[in-house]
């Protein structure tokens, strides 16, 4: 999630690439590289794990971001690493479609990423929070999650997996989505509510979180 430093920080290296600074760029990538490379991670499907490094596609946005930069700071319609992030997804939705034939998403769309789905949902909640450690319960759980996430509205599930996973702050999940901020925030601690719920329900497999 962003914070004021980090907000200075990028305002400092914007204004060192105006001033035609070569040096900022590498230093504006090397600050948000992190996040992206996790929401990448995030949706790569799961088939081309082992075929697709997230590293590369990552290159691959930067590289356009880089040819597209004088663009972008002649008109700013966005924060810099919302921007970055829309380019990565749309190199991400190429790499799903070339592999497994998935139709890409209009390309003037804000929201150029694959849809989170329950199956990696379910797999991300479990690495990130108490989760059995035998194979045989964390197979189970899994599979418990991913059939109760199917169930919960998909919206939701995009906001859970915007603010918890991609550390996205409530106006920015707002500006992605489309959604007033007010909104945004109502659907994060409706799918937080349903999430603590789900957990609950199985306290065989889970250490249900505090509210």
């Amino acid at each position: 999630m962003s914070t004021g430093s980090d907000a200075d920080e990028t305002a400092r290296l914007i204004a060192r690439l105006k001033a035609n600074d070569p040096r900022a760029w590498e230093e504006l990538l090397a600050q948000h590289r992190d996040r992206l490379h996790r929401a990448v991670t995030f949706r790569l499907d799961r088939r081309l794990r082992g075929r697709v490094d997230a590293s590369d596609i990552i290159q691959e946005a930067c590289l356009e971001a880089h040819e597209r930069l004088p663009e972008y700071l002649a008109r700013p319609d966005m924060a810099i690493h919302l921007w970055l992030r829309f380019l990565v997804g749309q190199r991400l939705l190429i790499v799903h479609r070339q592999h497994l034939g998935t139709a890409m998403r209009d390309a003037g769309r804000e929201r150029a990423w694959p849809d989170s789905t329950a199956d990696v949902l379910a797999e991300h909640l479990l690495a990130a929070g108490p989760s059995p450690s035998e194979d045989a319960a964390r197979a189970e759980a899994e599979a418990y999650l991913r059939s109760a996430l199917e169930g919960m509205d998909t919206f939701d599930c995009e906001v859970l997996t915007l603010r918890h996973f991609e550390q996205l702050t409530n106006v920015e999940v707002a500006q992605l989505l489309g959604i007033e901020t007010s909104a945004a925030s109502k659907r994060y601690l409706r799918a937080l509510s349903r999430l603590q719920d789900i957990l609950s329900a199985r306290p065989d497999l889970f250490t249900a979180p505090n509210r």
